[in-house]
């Protein structure tokens, strides 16, 4: 079943196509993965589709019938979705469970800080936290963590969130093979439960190894589509991504 889709999604810098009329969907239980060279408009689609870009033309649907064309940032959970970042974002000043728990009880981040929290909610934020081996460094603040363990942080709140779609934007970037292997579980773990992921990556062996579907973009136009091994054995996509 198809979850999310874009119709002629168009999004121009300076007048120059970003993302240039893409009609692309995502189904369910499935982890589709979104590629291409550094500038073909992956990360411009994402941030497209959760509101951080304002559309310049086409449209975006979750579902048979929710226009989430004007969408803004703030709007996404609404809307069942919850992303990550190239650039981890977290509240810095704060601890890595206080992370967890403003998303946990929807609430804004001072709000949190200062709300009684119930044991439900403590309980969630163990669970999360030691599914990415975070949970020993619950006290410490998210300011204080190194580059792996701050995408770590960002991936558990991103999984925290009661959603139904998922962006992850290069979450693998930066990794050890040992958190890489903690992600993976996460991913496929999400497409277990039902979820649908949209994964932006460069690593081909992970491509391989997690996605269901792939797209290939090339100046912010679909290049290919298929199966892993299929997009990746075409010539188009040897030529213009791995640059042979």
């Amino acid at each position: 079943m198809i979850t999310l889709e874009t119709k002629n999604l168009v999004k121009k810098f300076d007048g120059v196509h970003a993302v240039n009329h893409l009609s692309l969907s995502f189904e369910q239980c499935k982890i589709t993965s979104v590629i291409g060279p550094n500038g073909s408009g992956k990360s411009t689609f994402i941030n497209t589709l959760t509101g951080l870009h304002e559309i310049d033309g086409g449209s975006v649907f979750i579902g048979k019938h929710a226009d989430i064309t004007s969408i803004k940032p703030h709007e996404i959970g609404a809307y069942g979705m919850t992303r990550t970042f190239q650039e981890v974002r977290l509240f810095e000043q704060v601890t890595v469970l206080d992370n967890i728990l403003v998303v946990l009880t929807e609430r804004g981040v001072w709000g949190s800080l200062f709300e009684n929290h119930t044991q439900y909610h403590l309980d969630q934020a163990e669970a999360v936290l030691k599914r990415v081996g975070l949970w020993e460094k619950r006290n410490e603040l998210a300011t204080g963590l190194s580059y792996g363990q701050r995408k770590l942080l960002e991936i558990a709140r991103a999984i925290s969130m009661p959603a139904e779609i998922f962006f992850f934007d290069e979450p693998f970037a930066g990794l050890f093979p040992e958190m890489i292997k903690v992600v993976v579980s996460v991913m496929q773990e999400l497409r277990t439960k039902g979820k649908t992921v949209l994964l932006v990556e460069h690593n081909m062996d992970l491509i391989r190894q997690l996605s269901d579907y792939v797209f290939v973009l090339d100046s912010g136009k679909l290049l290919a589509e298929g199966t892993p091994d299929k997009v990746l054995s075409e010539k188009a996509v040897v030529e213009a991504y791995l640059g042979e």
